[in-house]
């Protein structure tokens, strides 16, 4: 049987060799429109006209009815229009009898619980099309579709619905609805439209709004010679089927490429094939000069792709203002158009809302963005429909600082929809089947693989806990889950090993049981001992009991890391005294904290933020762990001079994340934090006065720090350690952006189960706090060109993923 990880390297090559070679033809990656193609397979051929036209979309329907009897995506109501006039190019052509008696039956049997879908609510493009596709497939081909009595109610209010859109929207010139009315030409009655009016609305590429459905039946009506050209340009660029709109926008397939390999997870396999994809449409992005768009030229698609770009280009490091994508801001009347048909746009508001995550500070328009977009989605939500509805309610309910890779990833592989790339005339433009499927099944093998791997390494972490005896304290918090699963699934898609990964875990878990000890059961004079010893000394003279057991974790963490840095960069250099003066900077602020607790000490906001910004610790997570990276951090950076600016913004949110959410508990204790504090120092403040205070300081850092994460130039620290700060404000964010999830024994335990231990696509309780699984792996990892190594003789040891050539991969 093949091995998991040699499954994984032949389908990334296999994809690279599919989708990233020379030849491979963007248009390829969308799935074909059923409609479209069968609209073009029913043109006659000029000069033969009981021929096709085009032969070989005949062909591809012919070849491409499903085995239930319905041509299309899927088996929703969607289905229906494509199946009738796929029904109706068969006949016209007298082929395919049998399949179209399957088609009929399939209508038959189904009708009423496809119509029921939209028996309250019909979309406008199914009211105008269906109607139109029933008098076509019935009146002029004579094809008796047979709706059964139960289904003639919901007819009827879809027929109603089309006559009220025709009655209230104008033909010619009404831009108040996207898609415009003349797009669904094929669908209107031939008393709307004269061929002046279509002359009148073609594009430059001889297209009817770029819909091959619309622009077929204009030449097939008027025989425009525009027309004729488009198809027959359409048909050479796409010869076994038609795409739902053409010509299609190659820069937004590339955006679309990208953002499904990243939201799979995959990212880390293709940098190089990402990197040459953003700076090809960076290029043409750059060429662009600032959009001035007139109203009439408004559609969702420019919106979509100018938010998506945005996003993507500013996530790899690319300088990109938000101008780009909130020009509608300044349209009144396209905010108005977006506000009235907001179902249309519903795609377009969804990335506008994503790509406002990406916030600098300063940035007023993408507040504003956020603002507008977001009551827009609230508003969808409130109906309960619409395809995008789990994605736009997860988007609306998680804040992305509060997110781990791993989690969205799996959302992702488990989201019916994420094949669903941008909404066309009738329904969304798909990722191909073929290449869904290959991207979906190597998702799933690499997100099964990560689970077995974090199983043995969360095995490993909890033996080295319980061996140091640091799990088993006898007060305070057990966190040695919490601590892994946090920082795995936050680094997943990031260019760490798994001694990193441990080496965050172990520090995490140290400092919860000695901010612990320090907090609650330690005396002054326990903790000055322990304090001192980590100082100077460096020994276990003086210690006993709980303080024995946290040095003694501690002297064996610092004492791994010394001899793997030594043993990684080939050096003398000696990283252990900047890794003792980093933690005795942590043990010192815990001590002083401890004494202000204990003496009734009242300090100052700025007083308490300085030694508080330290005691959060995270600074101690990142600069040694950055050490282990590729680039590795300077070991100059570790020094207890003045930290990067990057460095200072996430410990200073990170401690005013905690106290937002801990100040009650605190409070109780006799202890202060900033709520406090500022409540002290500001009278007129009440409680919810110092929280919004210290909440508008954290939004503002962390925009700050951002900002320093994505753009070159601002940070001296190499790119993966830049990565891991953002990573670590992340972790934070989970623990404390509404309450406080750590400290709860059970908030995190579904997390914990979709991250390490629940298959794909199963929702069954496998862990609690107070169980683990106990069955044993025998995957192993080792570090080598490519991410994932197996070799059955070393065992369970290192793996390291690959360092990205550019910008993040994770987003």
């Amino acid at each position: 049987m093949e091995l998991p990880l040699s499954c994984i390297e032949r389908r990334v090559r296999k994809i690279k060799k599919n989708i990233f070679s020379s030849n491979f033809d963007l248009y390829n990656f969308v799935c074909p429109s059923t409609y479209d193609t069968a609209w073009l397979a029913m043109i006659p051929h000029s000069k033969y006209p009981s021929q096709p036209m085009f032969n070989n979309y005949l062909d591809w329907l012919l070849n491409n009815q499903k085995p239930q009897g319905y041509w299309g995506e899927s088996d929703t109501i969607e289905c229906l229009p494509p199946t009738i006039v796929s029904m109706v190019a068969l006949i016209k052509w007298n082929t395919g009898k049998s399949m179209v008696d399957k088609g009929r039956s399939f209508i038959h049997a189904n009708a009423d619980k496809l119509l029921n879908e939209v028996k309250d609510d019909c979309p406008r493009w199914l009211a105008i099309v269906l109607p139109a596709m029933i008098e076509l497939a019935d009146e002029i081909m004579g094809l008796d579709v047979l709706f059964t009595k139960s289904s003639r109610d919901t007819m009827s209010y879809i027929a109603n619905r089309r006559k009220s859109f025709l009655n209230k929207e104008e033909v010619v010139g009404d831009f108040d609805w996207y898609p415009p009315l003349m797009s669904y030409l094929e669908a209107l009655p031939p008393s709307y439209v004269n061929e002046k009016d279509i002359c009148k609305n073609l594009s430059a590429d001889g297209s009817l709004f770029q819909s091959p459905s619309a622009t077929a039946k204009a030449f097939m009506a008027y025989g425009t010679q525009e027309c004729l050209d488009c198809l027959q340009s359409l048909a050479q660029r796409c010869p076994k089927a038609v795409p739902q709109a053409y010509p299609m926008d190659e820069d937004l397939i590339k955006l679309c490429i990208v953002n499904q390999l990243q939201k799979l997870g995959l990212g880390e396999y293709f940098m190089g094939e990402i990197e040459i994809l953003l700076t090809k449409v960076y290029r043409n992005y750059s060429k662009e000069q600032n959009s001035r768009v007139q109203p009439l030229n408004m559609n969702a698609l420019q919106l979509q792709k100018d938010s998506l770009a945005f996003e993507l280009l500013r996530t790899h490091g690319f300088k990109v203002s938000p101008l780009r994508f909130c020009w509608f801001l300044n349209h009144d009347e396209i905010r108005a158009k977006v506000e009235k048909d907001y179902e249309h746009f519903s795609s377009a508001m969804l990335h506008v809302f994503r790509a406002s995550n990406l916030m600098f500070s300063g940035e007023y328009e993408l507040k504003e963005a956020r603002t507008f977009s977001r009551k827009l989605l609230e508003q969808i939500v409130s109906t309960g429909k619409g395809c995008l509805l789990r994605q736009i309610e997860h988007e609306l309910s998680f804040p992305w600082f509060a997110r781990l890779n791993h989690l969205e990833h799996r959302m992702w592989i488990e989201e019916r929809e994420v094949n669903a790339l941008w909404k066309g005339k009738m329904s969304y433009n798909r990722v191909s089947y073929l290449y869904n499927d290959e991207l979906l099944q190597l998702a799933t093998l690499n997100f099964e693989l990560k689970q077995l791997l974090y199983k043995n390494e969360l095995k490993e972490l909890k033996s080295w806990a319980e061996n140091y005896e640091i799990s088993n304290m006898g007060f305070g918090r057990e966190k040695t889950s919490y601590c892994y699963f946090a920082i795995a699934a936050a680094l997943t898609s990031l260019p760490y090993d798994s001694y990193v990964r441990m080496f965050l875990a172990k520090s995490a878990i140290i400092i919860t049981v000695a901010d612990d000890f320090f907090d609650s059961i330690g005396s002054l004079n326990e903790l000055q001992i322990l304090t001192d010893a980590v100082q100077s000394r460096w020994d276990t003279r003086g210690l006993s009991s709980h303080s024995k057991v946290i040095f003694d974790a501690l002297d064996n963490l610092v004492s791994e890391a010394s001899r793997n840095y030594l043993q990684q960069e080939g050096t003398s250099d000696d990283i252990s005294r900047s890794l003792k003066d980093l933690w005795y900077e942590v043990f010192l602020s815990w001590l002083i904290e401890a004494k202000w607790s204990r003496n009734g000490h009242k300090p100052s906001l700025d007083c308490y933020l300085k030694t508080g910004m330290t005691s959060a610790c995270p600074h101690v997570l990142v600069l040694p762990s950055s050490c282990f990276l590729k680039p590795s951090l300077p070991t100059k950076t570790l020094k207890l001079t003045a930290y990067e600016n990057i460095t200072k913004l996430l410990m200073i949110i990170c401690r005013l994340l905690n106290d937002v959410v801990s100040y009650q508990k605190e409070k109780e204790e006799g202890k202060l934090n900033s709520v406090l504090i500022n409540m002290m120092e500001n009278p007129e403040f009440n409680i919810e006065d110092s929280i919004n205070f210290v909440r508008e300081i954290v939004e503002k850092k962390k925009k700050e720090l951002l900002e320093l994460v994505l753009i070159d130039g601002l940070c001296d620290l190499p790119k993966p350690s830049k990565q891991l700060h953002l990573a670590c404000l992340k972790v934070f964010e989970m623990f404390y952006n509404s309450k406080n999830r750590f400290d709860s024994n059970t908030d995190l335990v579904e997390d914990i189960n979709k991250a390490i231990y629940l298959p794909l696509g199963r929702t069954t309780k496998c862990f609690s706090p107070q169980t683990f699984p106990k069955k044993k792996h025998t995957i192993s990892i080792i570090h080598n060109n490519f991410p994932f190594k197996h070799n059955s003789k070393i065992g369970f040891t290192r793996m390291r993923f690959m360092t990205p050539k550019v910008g993040l991969g994770f987003i």
